[in-house]
């Protein structure tokens, strides 16, 4: 899989599969001041060269454009320990026990994949039952590892794809 890194003056403005963030970049740096913005390039990457450029990329590495909200989860994103959260836990991380919605929106709309893990977000019902494997599965040989990675498990929506979100958690969590 190839993956579009868009970068403006050097820094990391998006991570997609495809270029769908583009526009709204290009609008946010014609609305700049001239002065303020020298370059906008983009550039494709395996998701081996990913995964190697989000273990060294920081938050002041990127460039983001969105609103202070949307700012703040996905800072609060970027920020989380490698696991799985659901929404209800990550708005209330955000300090928004009560704007789960507001969050899984600035979440659906995170420009930057893999690098802030939205892919980490997952329904609920989810951790639930992944806990229920996990219980009745500790007396296995394997001791109830990987067993996110079952199909039978609903991760939710992502908008790349369930089966991407899948293969991210996995690389994410292994």
């Amino acid at each position: 899989m190839e993956w579009i890194v868009t970068e403006v003056d050097g820094k990391v403005a998006s991570i997609a599969t495809d270029y769908r963030h583009l526009p709204h970049i290009a609008a946010e740096v014609a609305a700049l001041p001239p002065e303020e913005t020298g370059s906008v390039g983009t550039r494709k990457i395996s998701t081996g060269e990913l995964l190697e450029f989000a273990r060294y990329l920081s938050w002041e590495d990127l460039r983001l454009f969105g609103s202070p909200f949307q700012l703040k989860v996905w800072k609060t994103l970027y920020e989380l320990e490698p696991r799985l959260y659901s929404y209800t836990e990550l708005a209330e991380k955000v300090g928004i026990p009560q704007g789960v919605r507001a969050v899984a929106h600035a979440v659906a709309i995170n420009p930057v994949a893999y690098v802030i893990p939205c892919h980490l977000i997952v329904p609920k019902e989810t951790i639930d039952r992944a806990q229920e494997i996990l219980t009745s599965a500790l007396g296995t040989l394997f001791k109830g590892k990987d067993l996110y990675l079952l199909d039978s498990i609903d991760v939710g929506a992502y908008a790349y794809g369930a089966d991407l979100k899948r293969e991210l958690i996995k690389l994410q969590l292994s």
